[in-house]
């Protein structure tokens, strides 16, 4: 029974996570609260963050695992996409440790972990299914045909939900990150408030920089007639941009959905926390006859567990990484 160590650190979050063949035995995260102050992530306070709290973080997995390091199979960690500085601390500490304890390492790609995720918790969903991944730096409807293999039907072709929500929020003046508030300030609100156009983009993919631009136009030319129009307004004004969101994320995979015949749903990434498409979903799922499957809260924003899951695959199928792989920011 393969024991597991794995480490995320691709953006802000600190997070280490122990599987025993597929259980999930701990998942820590420790969160930088440094970066509120900025109205966002900055990279060099971001990795020395990671330096202080990586060796907390997995000893803190491994005591709650009650596993011991040198029960230890393997060591994955995230290699990219994401910060090169925060990658390259859980990079270099996997390294040292595993070679510490001479056992392999496993790399694993930040949104094969979100993937993953599906995978950790019953029900676990039935192939073929749809994943829209939805995040701060990433979306993307895949199609899964199993546990590691898919195709990306579509994606985004400049900025992504996640970063919607936040730049959405940072206009209106609150503190980051912004899209969980959003999220908050919209209950009660009215959805049909305001009106944010649709973004027009071919087949599968998306586009969130024009709906930006909208909002930052609209917000600035109501606050010139009406100075307290945001605090006034507040509800009304994220209900109705949230809506414009969800609504586009949920026509895209409905489309996909259509077209491939495909009625298992999954949903993975930070924004799959947000609490309106996660109702929405179960709404398409009455309405369209899909099958709906949504990872807990923890698993949905970055976590170490997903990525403990992405390398239990691996694992099995006996592919190992060499000690001189490097971080990335990004695929090429």
């Amino acid at each position: 029974m393969s024991k597991i160590l794995a480490i995320e650190s691709s953006c802000d979050d600190t997070a280490a996570s122990i599987i025993s063949d597929r259980d999930i035995l701990s998942n820590i995260t420790t969160s930088q609260k440094i970066h509120e102050k900025y109205g966002g992530v900055v990279p060099e306070l971001a990795s020395r963050e990671h330096q202080r709290n990586i060796i907390y973080v997995v000893q803190t997995a491994l005591d709650q695992s009650g596993i011991s390091k040198k029960d230890l199979d393997a060591i994955a960690f995230t290699q990219g996409p994401g910060l090169l500085g925060s990658l390259l601390v859980g990079v270099s500490f996997a390294k040292a440790l595993a070679q510490g304890l001479n056992i392999p390492i496993i790399t694993i790609d930040h949104l094969d972990a979100h993937l993953a995720a599906h995978f950790i918790d019953e029900p676990i969903p039935e192939f073929p299914f749809l994943c829209l991944l939805v995040s701060g730096g990433h979306t993307m409807i895949v199609k899964m045909e199993n546990e590691t293999d898919f195709e990306v039907l579509g994606k985004t072709t400049d900025d992504a939900a996640g970063e919607a929500f936040d730049k959405a929020a940072k206009i209106l003046g609150l503190p980051y990150p912004g899209g969980p508030l959003i999220d908050k300030n919209a209950i009660g609100g009215n959805i049909k408030a305001y009106y944010f156009p649709e973004p027009d983009v071919p087949g599968y993919d998306f586009s969130f920089s024009g709906l930006k631009t909208s909002f930052l136009y609209f917000i600035r030319d109501q606050v010139k007639t009406d100075p307290d129009f945001i605090q006034n307004h507040m509800a009304d004004i994220c209900a109705s941009y949230q809506h414009r969101i969800v609504s586009y994320l949920l026509s895209q995979l409905q489309k996909a959905s259509n077209d491939t015949g495909i009625k298992q749903i999954g949903i993975s990434g930070g924004v799959a926390a947000n609490s309106y498409l996660r109702k929405m979903l179960k709404d398409k799922e009455q309405e369209l006859g899909w099958k709906v499957y949504i990872p807990a809260f923890e698993y949905c924003t970055d976590n170490a567990a997903m990525v403990a899951m992405a390398a239990k695959f691996k694992y099995d199928a006996g592919k190992f990484a060499e000690m001189d792989v490097a971080p990335y920011a990004r695929k090429v």
